[in-house]
Parts: C-alpha cells; structure tokens; sequence
C-alpha cells in the first residue's frame, strides 16, 4: 500500500508531502495505481520547480517506493503562493485517485515536514 503524508503548517497551508510503500495493484511495470501516484507526483514537483521558480528538498528512495518534498522557508511569498496552489492540486489529484482505489493508497495530513 502507498502511505502519503501531506505535510501542512499550523495555518493549514501545504508545507510539502512524502510518499512510501507500493500500491501492488498489479505486476510490476503494470501497476496502474502506482504509476498515477508517481506521474501525479512527479509532474507536480515538476510543475512546482517550473512555474514557482522554489527548488523545493527533494529526498528520493534509489529502488522507488518513496519520495519526500518539502517547500524551503527561505522562498519569497508570491513563489510559496503558487508552489502551495499547486500542491493543493496534487492533494485534490491524490484524494480522487483514494477515493477509487483506497485498498491501494492512503492519505494522511500532519503538522511539520
């Protein structure tokens, strides 16, 4: 099962998120879950990077089945902004794909990152 951790601050706004497991809906290289998880979230750090301009920490497992993102404190407020927007949308992305597929994915929040 892929275990996510939306990572939010004490006003609630998206501080990052991480990503562990396998969804193991099917056979390797065929598991449909998995590869929405990982396009969903791989284009978003994606599209953070680009459309932000935040080089947000990124901590990747050699062999898959993690990833950790994490927005910088140091960025300015109108990048946090758009990154945050963004992620949001990730979230929206994730829960849908829960919603159909929870024996596969679970989505947790917690305070910090």
């Amino acid at each position: 099962m892929i275990k996510a951790i939306i990572y939010r601050l004490p006003d609630q706004t998206i501080n990052g998120f991480e990503l562990s497991g396998h969804a193991d809906s099917g056979p390797h290289g065929h598991d449909l879950v998995c590869a929405a998880v990982s396009a969903v979230t791989f284009g978003m750090t994606n599209a953070v990077m680009k459309h932000s301009g935040i080089e947000p920490i990124i901590d990747q497992g050699n062999d898959g089945g993690y990833l950790k993102v994490i927005l910088p404190n140091e960025a300015n407020v109108e990048a946090l902004s758009a990154a945050r927007l963004l992620l949001e949308g990730m979230v929206t992305t994730l829960e849908t794909i829960e919603h159909d597929y929870g024996q596969y994915i679970t989505i947790f929040e917690k305070q910090g990152g």
